[in-house]
């Protein structure tokens, strides 16, 4: 504003307006001098990433593929509130993804680069938009998507900043949730940050030997050192609860001693333990085919842990019509 010559105060209005109208500004309603609209229209033209595919599932469940700059794709996701006037939002960190966990479908795809701010706060806008249009309101956002977040997690402090503060997003701290395999460093870090949001930590077994087979990472942080990271990040944010991710494989992390394993881990800890309905991706990395736990284990192993006082549920599935697991339309986007 101060090189056009305009007050730089008018920046803030514009950018207010900008993220309130999910990347639309409503001129309108903004008193502004002659020609700062002009300008910022022809020198600040809107950029945004074009939307390459788009599904909906029958539970309302918007998956979008957003083409970005470089012609590189990444996911975002709305999802339906049970309340009508609300939604999630799922949010990716990166062009594929590193950590290489073997029953993920991004995995597949490899890692390619990290996101930018803006590329991260462009899905949180369409997201804003996709929930409006749906007559809902962007209620909380996670970074759950495509990539581990830990491994940008500076590009992503600074998109949380911008989502969730008063200034432009205006969401909340507490409306965002940054999800981890345990990246030990990355939560220490993010606990550092104070940015109030939550964490959610996606374990997927009790122990060592079974959670280095399923994610690769698991063989550099181990159980209790991710356990141990969590408290410290609770101990920062006012001893808040968290969220333990468990995705249940039939025959692979679904047994109730393994149940029996994680209520022993949970102990004392104030955790809720999001199970998780698992979609098929094919065959994995390491050329194995998951299978999603039968009904019978899956209520035997919550029941083994609601015995034992841990708080758990089952996240409603979303999207199984269109394969909405994380990576699939981008995988089957670049293979048709």
């Amino acid at each position: 504003m101060a090189a056009w010559g305009f007050k730089p105060s008018h920046a803030a209005r514009l950018l207010r307006s900008f993220y309130t109208g999910a990347g639309q500004i409503a001129w309108a309603d903004l008193k502004v001098p002659g020609g700062l609209r002009e300008r910022v229209e022809g020198e600040c033209g809107a950029g945004r990433a074009p939307v390459a595919a788009r599904q909906v599932a029958d539970d309302g469940t918007t998956k979008l593929l957003l083409r970005l700059a470089d012609r590189k794709t990444v996911e975002a996701v709305m999802m339906p509130d049970h309340r009508e006037d609300r939604a999630a939002g799922c949010i990716s960190s990166q062009v594929g993804c590193a950590m290489g966990c073997d029953f993920c479908a991004t995995a597949q795809s490899g890692y390619e680069r990290n996101l930018s701010v803006g590329e991260m706060v462009e899905q949180f806008l369409h997201l804003r938009s996709e929930a409006r249009v749906d007559g809902r309101r962007l209620q909380t956002v996670v970074f759950m998507g495509m990539g581990e977040p830990m491994l940008n997690l500076e590009n992503v402090l600074e998109a949380i900043r911008r989502i969730a503060g008063n200034a432009l997003g205006g969401l909340g701290g507490r409306q965002v949730t940054v999800s981890t395999v345990g990246i030990v460093p990355g939560i220490d870090a993010l606990a550092a940050a104070r940015l109030g949001v939550n964490l959610a930590i996606s374990l997927h077994a009790p122990d060592d030997v079974t959670r280095a087979r399923l994610l690769p990472a698991g063989r550099r942080f181990g159980v209790d050192e991710i356990m141990a990271a969590a408290d410290r990040f609770q101990a920062k944010n006012n001893d808040r609860p968290m969220s333990i991710q468990y995705c249940l494989l039939r025959g692979v992390n679904d047994s109730p001693e393994q149940a029996r394993q994680l209520a022993a881990l949970l102990e004392h800890r104030r955790m809720h333990v999001n199970l998780l309905h698992y979609n098929a991706t094919g065959t994995s990395l390491s050329g194995r085919t998951f299978e999603a736990s039968s009904p019978e284990a899956a209520k035997a192993f919550i029941a083994e842990l609601r015995a034992r006082r841990v708080v758990t549920h089952f996240r409603r599935p979303r999207g199984r019509d269109i394969a909405a697991a994380c990576g699939q339309l981008r995988q089957r986007v670049h293979t048709s």
